[in-house]
């Protein structure tokens, strides 16, 4: 190729580049801004989520405490029913003899699953026991019978509520491999479960709620009376 040839290319590459340049600071610097990021590979995380921590303590990826455990103050929990429902569809009151059962575990704040005999419930027990000197359980179940007296035509059921307790520590999780680029990773955490009756003063509670019946379960009784069932258990 001939020099005048050779620049006369060179000349028709560099003023093209030049006009692509100049179209491009032209746009918008927002346009300009979203076809950068399109046009970069993405980037990958560069830290766990408190999640990921966890999972990897529970399934032993990584190797972890529970460390610097703070127990806040003993509360008691939220009224729930535990026996099944007493329909009384006679004329006078009805007093009966009810079973009822209790199983209340515990809630994490980042998700993760804490079930009794699981690692990560060991691990929290541990590390509450060496600083409080007493054990601490995920779950806690019960179950008793209660004699209850209804009304003529109410619906009554028993109701428990359980004392409950935070417990916020700092999980320390060390790997064999740099994960994420190091090999220790921390993640704060808070977990709420059940406590020892009498916890902080707090008492566990244990009660007989009643309500008046609704139409259809008035019907229903009218129909269940003419078969000499005027006082019904249902779930």
């Amino acid at each position: 190729m001939s020099g005048s040839a050779a620049e006369e290319r060179s000349y028709m590459v560099n003023n093209c580049t030049m006009r692509n340049a100049g179209w491009l600071l032209a746009l918008p610097a927002t346009t300009l801004a979203m076809m950068m990021a399109t046009s970069l590979p993405a980037a990958a995380a560069d830290k766990p989520t408190p999640e990921q921590l966890i999972a990897d303590c529970d399934s032993g990826k990584g190797r972890c405490t529970f460390e610097e455990p703070v127990l806040g103050e003993a509360y008691l929990g939220n009224f729930h029913q535990v026996s099944d429902s007493l329909h009384n569809c006679s004329t006078s009151p009805a007093t009966q003899s009810m079973d009822w059962t209790d199983t209340v575990g515990s809630t994490d704040s980042v998700g993760v699953s804490v079930t009794t005999g699981g690692k990560i419930a060991g691990i929290i027990d541990v590390s509450v026991t060496a600083t409080y000197s007493h054990t601490w359980s995920s779950t806690h179940a019960e179950n008793r019978s209660l004699n209850m007296t209804v009304k003529a035509g109410e619906v009554g059921w028993i109701s428990r509520a359980q004392v409950m307790q935070t417990v916020s520590g700092i999980w320390h999780t060390n790997y064999k491999k740099r994960h994420w680029g190091h090999r220790h990773w921390d993640a704060t955490d808070t977990i709420t479960g059940p406590a020892a009756n009498g916890t902080d003063g707090k008492n566990n509670a244990v009660i007989v709620k009643t309500r008046k019946m609704t139409t259809a379960e008035k019907s229903s009784c009218s129909a269940d009376a003419h078969e000499g069932t005027a006082v019904q258990v249902r779930r």
